[in-house]
C-alpha cells in the first residue's frame, strides 16, 4: 500500500486511491450543508486488478481524517463504509440519526449525480 497516494478531488467528489498514475480505488461523496456539514460517502470502488490490497480501507480512513480535520462529520451511506466505521469506532464516530436521515433526503433529491 506504500505505493498508493490518496487525493481528495473535492470538485467532483471524489476521494482517489492513485498507483502509478492510475486511478485504482475511489469514494464517491458530497458535501451536505444542513442539518449540519457533514462528508457523505455514497459509493467505494476499487479496480478488480486492485482488491484485496486494503484500498478501500485506506480510502474510508483517509475520509474520516479529513473529515477530523475539518471539524465536520461522516455521514456513510455507502455500505463498505458504514461497515468500515463499524469495525472501527475509534477512527470513525458514529453519524447523528437525523444528519443520516438528512443525508439519505438528499440523496434521493438528486439521483442524478450518483
Amino acid at each position: 500500500m506504500s505505493d498508493i497516494e490518496i487525493r481528495d478531488d473535492r470538485a467532483v467528489g471524489r476521494l482517489e486511491a492513485v498507483a502509478a498514475g492510475e486511478v485504482v480505488g475511489h469514494i464517491e461523496y458530497f458535501v451536505l450543508d444542513a442539518p449540519e456539514r457533514a462528508l457523505v460517502p455514497v459509493h467505494t470502488i476499487v479496480e478488480p486488478a486492485h482488491e484485496g490490497k486494503g484500498i478501500a480501507g485506506s480510502l474510508a480512513r483517509e475520509l474520516y481524517g479529513i473529515a477530523r480535520r475539518e471539524g465536520i462529520t461522516v455521514a456513510p451511506l455507502c455500505p463498505y463504509v458504514v461497515k468500515w466505521a463499524e469495525r472501527h469506532p475509534d477512527e470513525a464516530p458514529a453519524a447523528d440519526p437525523e444528519l443520516l436521515r438528512a443525508a439519505k433526503e438528499w440523496l434521493v433529491a438528486h439521483p442524478e449525480l450518483f
